[in-house]
């Protein structure tokens, strides 16, 4: 491994290479050389992850963001450019312009945001903020990165989520994602994602501290690849969870509802 703080010269010429690459290539992508280096402008998105949701809108400082419009459930918009200012965020119904909720933000260079609706049990929509530093990514590595969210209000207690190989019994390991509360990210936001190599795994779920698995489903992560995994309530069972994974490799965005096996 080179050692940068002996050779600062090539320090500076590492930090600079995205700048040419991304004037080279046009740049554009959700996982750009200049993002992990930390010299881009922050970058948000928005994801609308409720159910029977109406059309949802998110607002920057009272200005409509044409990337993030008309959002039903299951969308999640691209990350875009956004200014370093203050402001204030707001996602309101496309129709009838019914405020759901608002956060401020002070965006720095370098990190994502994600704004997230999720369902309530006390109200329509909750709108939470994740914060990805995704300048501490590094700039060679190919592996996945992944969060998890609980947004199962029907649980009563905190999940602990398991990502292994499927061969795996779980009540031999820890849990890869221990005690998450709902409404809680893991890693927490403003902490990086955890990564992973590309490859097959199993996912299960299990209530804090048990074994007994709740949810349990075979998912695939390619390299490069950048996954929030929301757990859902599955109103078709008592306390059934759901999860909608929010897929994003470079310019390619797609989100998939998994049911349990």
């Amino acid at each position: 491994m080179l050692n940068l703080h002996k050779r600062p010269f090539l320090k500076f010429v590492l930090l600079a290479a995205p700048v040419v690459l991304l004037a080279a290539c046009g740049g554009g992508n959700e996982d750009d050389l200049d993002d992990r280096a930390g010299i881009a402008d922050p970058k948000v998105r928005f994801i609308n992850a409720v159910p029977l949701s109406p059309d949802l809108t998110l607002y920057r400082n009272d200005v409509e963001q044409p990337d993030a419009k008309g959002a039903g459930y299951k969308f999640a918009s691209k990350y875009y450019d956004t200014s370093t200012s203050p402001a204030i965020w707001t996602v309101r119904t496309t129709s009838g312009d019914v405020n759901a909720g608002a956060l401020s933000l002070d965006p720095s260079r370098g990190n994502k945001y994600s704004f997230i609706t999720v369902p309530s049990a006390s109200s329509v929509v909750d709108v939470l903020l994740l914060r990805d530093p995704f300048n501490n990514k590094s700039l060679t590595t190919d592996k996945a990165r992944v969060r998890v969210l609980n947004a199962s209000f029907n649980r009563s207690s905190d999940l602990d989520f398991y990502l292994t190989p499927a061969t795996t019994d779980i009540a031999t390991v820890p849990p890869t994602f221990a005690s998450v509360a709902y409404k809680a990210a893991a890693p927490a936001s403003g902490g990086d994602s955890s990564e992973f190599n590309g490859g097959s795994y199993q996912l299960r779920i299990t209530t804090k501290d048990s074994k007994t698995q709740i949810f349990n489903a075979p998912v695939a992560l390619g390299d490069n690849a950048d996954w929030l995994i929301v757990t859902l309530p599955d109103l078709t069972t008592s306390g059934g969870v759901k999860v909608l994974v929010v897929k994003s490799d470079d310019d390619n965005r797609t989100t998939q509802e998994i049911q349990s096996l």
